[in-house]
């Protein structure tokens, strides 16, 4: 019992200590730190569960604060600023008595966890009755590792997808493409009209260059490909990567020629005055809107450019997952399928104030916008879904992204240059 209370206290004075958080829509969550409380009632073995929040932001934490205090067994929950979590993450996981449950996000850095035998095996939890036996096989994918085991436990996710006004559209006389060469016609139609057809903001936020090289290396190499390269098992100065890069240079003349001193937030400010047309961005962008226009905003997917490969959408999603070096395993998948339930789920979201969708199909979401509703709808229908450039690679490959994206689109005649410096600077990332 003392080592646990011990394990409990130091693992609770780190969540003492502040730091910064990064923005939403590229990593996670915000904000400073602190530590929320203790839940009561019965044990569980082993002197009841540890869980390590990284979730920051005011409401959301607060959401899972209620949460965990209404579950009806023993946890402690330590709540860390986002990025001293991130930096001691790696600790948590390799100590002799770790936090049982730690809140993160799937993709590449859990599959490397997992691949070094870090995390607990929740496949138990995916099959049968388990709580997550009814998700998405496109969840099951992004939550399983490299042996096919399911490693992660994810609660939720938001859609990145093309938004505009519906009334803008209807002003201007256009209709949402259905086709690449559609999409791009309609870029040219509203030039035409004095609108900049595509809103971005890479200034404080230069990760948002990525989203579209994400999503053309999605409609054009697949979402195999796009996942190896970013594992580095391929270069960046690959014909595939070229392909990319030419559409990429398509887009250039129709992007807002203010976009380098706009952040993400900032870029919707032009689209709010109908100065802009269209935003490929999170659907936390609904926030960024007065309130009354976020009823008019609408959205369509990056349109497909190769029909070869299969359709994948990017949706960032959070969860949790838990320490291969728990002492009661039985439990902490007992509070992992808690937390798993529609029932906490709806209640996170609904709590928290979030844009994000519930991945159990269970939840009741009649009275969810139609925009959530359609958000759901197209993540259920898609054969693939990942995450972010960052979350599909790390945080060191993502600034390589930033210096290569930015540098192209303020000088795309330099491409071939600058894509053999992404791949040395990619090589410097892997140890290569």
């Amino acid at each position: 019992m003392n080592s646990r209370l011990s394990r409990r206290s130091l693992l609770a004075a780190t969540a003492g200590l502040g730091g910064a958080g990064l923005l939403t829509g590229c990593v996670g969550t915000s904000g400073s730190g602190g530590s929320g409380g203790a839940a009561a009632g019965g044990g569980g073995g082993g002197g009841g569960i540890v869980f390590q929040n990284s979730i920051q932001d005011t409401a959301p934490k607060a959401a899972l604060e209620a949460i965990v205090q209404s579950y009806d067994g023993d946890v402690t929950m330590n709540s860390v600023a986002t990025e001293q979590f991130r930096a001691q993450l790696t600790n948590y996981l390799r100590s002799n008595d770790p936090p049982d449950v730690m809140s993160w996000y799937a993709g590449s850095v859990a599959r490397d966890y997992a691949a070094q035998g870090l995390l607990l095996d929740v496949s138990s939890m995916w099959e049968g009755d388990g709580a997550c036996a009814g998700f998405s096989e496109a969840l099951k994918n992004l939550s399983s590792a490299d042996d096919g085991t399911q490693i992660f436990v994810p609660t939720n996710y938001y859609w990145w997808s093309v938004f505009y006004k519906k009334s803008a559209f209807e002003r201007w006389g256009v209709q949402p493409p259905t086709t690449w060469d559609e999409f791009l016609a309609l870029c040219e139609n509203l030039s035409g009209q004095g609108v900049a057809p595509l809103a971005n903001g890479i200034g404080s936020t230069p990760w948002m260059a990525s989203g579209w090289f994400d999503y053309l290396d999605l409609r054009i190499n697949g979402a195999q490909y796009h996942r190896e390269l970013l594992a580095g098992e391929h270069s960046f100065t690959d014909p595939e990567v070229v392909a990319v890069m030419e559409q990429y240079e398509r887009l250039i003349p129709y992007f807002d020629p203010n976009m380098g001193s706009y952040s993400a937030q900032d870029a919707s400010v032009p689209m709010a005055q109908d100065q802009a047309g269209m935003y490929l961005i999170g659907a936390f962008v609904t926030q960024y809107f007065p309130e009354d226009q976020r009823d008019d905003l609408d959205f369509f997917s990056v349109p497909v450019i190769n029909p070869d490969v299969p359709t994948a959408e990017e949706a960032p999603t959070d969860g949790y997952f838990a320490a291969a070096g728990t002492s009661d395993p039985d439990a902490t998948i007992a509070f992992l399928s808690y937390l798993a339930a529609p029932e906490q789920q709806q209640a996170f979201i609904e709590q928290s104030g979030s844009s994000n969708l519930p991945t159990s199909p269970d939840v009741d979401t009649s009275q969810f916008s139609p925009l959530v509703q359609k958000g759901i709808e197209l993540l259920n229908s898609t054969e693939e879904i990942t995450q972010f450039f960052n979350r599909d690679s790390s945080d060191a490959l993502q600034t390589t992204a930033d210096t290569a994206l930015t540098q192209f689109l303020a000088d795309p005649g330099s491409r071939d240059r600058i894509l053999e410096e992404w791949q040395r600077a990619a090589e410097g990332v892997f140890g290569q």
